[in-house]
Parts: structure tokens; sequence; C-alpha cells
């Protein structure tokens, strides 16, 4: 799905968010309909790791981007079915969501899961981790919120190291696995099953920020 696509193209899937408006910032509360802390799983896949967090976590609220129609219809059948009314699925690119949707200091936590690292050079360009994206993160990010990047791909884990000092203005953070409870994607089992090691990056816009 385009931000181009009409806005009303077909119903909506139980557990999905469809905004009114795809060009216009919207509210945490019009999504869940109470103002629980908000965080956003960027690219969800299969939905393990959304469903594991809204479990574990009932008093926060928890919105999974994907933009695979399949991916989005099965999410939303494990979310009715699990009976979480604390998460929910949006349809749409992850890049276009924090940059145009969310509205300023509305996301306490945001997490960039096994992304497509986009290995070859002439394709960096593509990496969601970028200076504009950053700042629009920063932005969505509430005072103290944090961000949270996982990849398999060394490489592309020196470059969001590298893009983040570059940015300068957010607080590492120290991430074990152990660190606290995270459940594991789809792509981070059948990776570690192969003997990949899972690197992990954790950021916080300072408190005073």
């Amino acid at each position: 799905m385009t931000a181009t696509e009409p806005a009303r193209t077909r119903t909506a899937f139980p557990a999905e968010f469809m905004p009114a408006d795809y060009f216009k910032r919207w509210e945490p509360v019009a999504v869940f309909g109470d103002a629980k802390p908000l965080e956003i799983d960027l690219g969800c896949g299969d939905g393990s790791f959304l469903l594991g967090m809204a479990e574990q976590y009932p008093e926060r609220n928890f919105l999974g981007v994907e933009r695979l129609l399949g991916r989005v219809r099965k999410v939303s059948k494990r979310i009715t079915k699990a009976g979480l009314p604390n998460a929910k699925v949006l349809r749409l690119e992850s890049r276009y969501t924090v940059e145009w949707l969310l509205p300023p200091a509305s996301a306490s936590r945001m997490h960039l899961l096994c992304p497509d690292p986009w290995p070859k050079a002439k394709h960096h360009r593509r990496r969601l981790i970028q200076q504009p994206f950053l700042e629009a993160v920063w932005n969505a990010l509430q005072p103290g919120g944090e961000f949270l990047f996982m990849t398999d791909h060394p490489e592309y884990y020196e470059w969001g190291v590298e893009e983040i000092a570059k940015f300068a203005r957010f607080e590492r953070l120290e991430w074990e696995e152990d660190t606290f409870f995270y459940p594991k994607t789809d792509f981070q089992i059948q990776w570690e099953a192969e003997g990949k090691r899972m690197w992990r990056l954790r950021v916080r816009k300072p408190a005073g920020a």
C-alpha cells in the first residue's frame, strides 16, 4: 500500500487500524481509545513479537506496521484470536508512517527488528536508517522514549551505529539479550537456528529533550 492509495478501498480486518486520512497525523487515542503508552513495531512480519509484547504488557498499546496485505491479514487474525485489545496492525510503509503519520511525542518506544539490510552498496540508499528517518523517530518519540534496532547483518549494524552517532542527539543504552523481556521475531528464530548472531542497538531520547 502507498500513501497515494485511496483511504477506503476495502473493509478493515478485525484488529486493523485503517486511518480515515493517510495524509493527516492521528492521535494514539483514535487508534486504541485510551492513553496508554504506545509502542510501534516497524515491519511486524508475522506478528510474533507484537503479540508477545502485547500479552506481556497489557498496560501498554502496541501498533504493528506492515506493508504486505497477506501479513496484515494474518497478524489481524492472530490478534483477534488471542483477544488482545492493546494490539493493532496498520498496513503501510514504515518510513511513511514515522515521517508523516505519527504525531510529535506520541510513542514511548519504537522497534525496528530484522529489517532488509540492502547489502549491495548501490542499494544502501534504500536502508531505513538514514538521517531524515532518525529525525522523524526523534520527533515521534516522547522525552525518555527509546528506539531499538536489531539485525543479523553486522555491516548494517555498523551503519546504524554510525548514522546514530552522526545524528548526535540520542543516548546509547545497554541492551543484552537478557536485559528485559523481548520476544523473538520469526526472522530471529530462523537466523539463530542457522548460527547467526543478532546485533542490538538501543538508544533513548533524553528526558529533557
